[in-house]
């Protein structure tokens, strides 16, 4: 297990300090390899980070930004995590950027797996940083310890790069990268806010196997940073 923690005193000298990290780590990509790729994901505690990031001076039209997990819902749906993105980090000088979106017009999200593995392939990888949060079950991306895939995204042999999740505990259908897919880039932050998040993370590597918390699965597997506040 490779935990680095980052604490800082509120959310707001966290997202400052945090975009300035991304933002480097894009300009690497960019410089040394032509293209960077960023993968994040939605809820509510991002979108300081997001509106901070949207404002950072680099050449965002070499940057692919796709999400770990969305919710199998329209775009113009409170609940999609694109519209999150697209309201948030595609603005000013980040609406150049090149949205990978991780849904598609099928009604079930098992019918587009193929489509959206060949979007997803199409992006710089590793990808130069992934943005992992976390559910107080433990959950990461949509990797539900509730769900009959929890094994299959878990699964690190199965080539897959994204599942179809149904979740019992939330509403909605999912779509969610797997366990590899995840483990597949440079940088790796779990972004969390409030104490409870922070012990429910620590509790689970602690005491829980990685079906029972999925998020375990992540850090036990690779060097991840934990960039929390109060």
């Amino acid at each position: 297990m490779a935990l680095t923690q980052k604490h800082f005193d509120n959310p707001d000298i966290l997202t400052a300090s945090f975009a300035k990290s991304l933002v480097e780590i894009l300009q690497e990509g960019i410089t040394t390899r032509g293209r960077a790729s960023l993968v994040v994901s939605g809820g509510r505690t991002p979108v300081g980070l997001f509106k901070t990031l949207s404002e950072a001076d680099i050449d965002w039209s070499r940057v692919d930004i796709t999400l770990a997990d969305e919710r199998w819902v329209d775009e113009t749906d409170d609940a999609s995590n694109t519209k999150l993105v697209r309201e948030h980090l595609l603005q000013n000088k980040a609406s150049q950027a090149h949205f990978i979106s991780p849904i598609t017009k099928d009604e079930d999200a098992n019918s587009a797996i193929a489509e959206v593995e060949s979007r997803l392939s199409s992006m710089p990888q590793p990808f130069d940083a992934l943005i992992l949060g976390m559910g107080e079950d433990g959950h990461t991306a949509s990797l539900f310890p509730c769900s009959d895939q929890i094994e299959d995204g878990l699964n690190m042999s199965s080539g897959k790069i994204c599942i179809a999740v149904q979740p019992t505990t939330a509403p909605h259908q999912r779509i969610s990268l797997t366990l590899p897919a995840l483990l597949h880039s440079r940088n790796i932050f779990i972004h969390l806010t409030g104490d409870k998040k922070k012990s429910v993370l620590l509790d689970a590597l602690e005491n829980n196997t990685e079906i029972e918390k999925p998020v375990t699965a992540v850090v036990n597997r690779a060097p991840v940073t934990l960039m929390w506040a109060p």
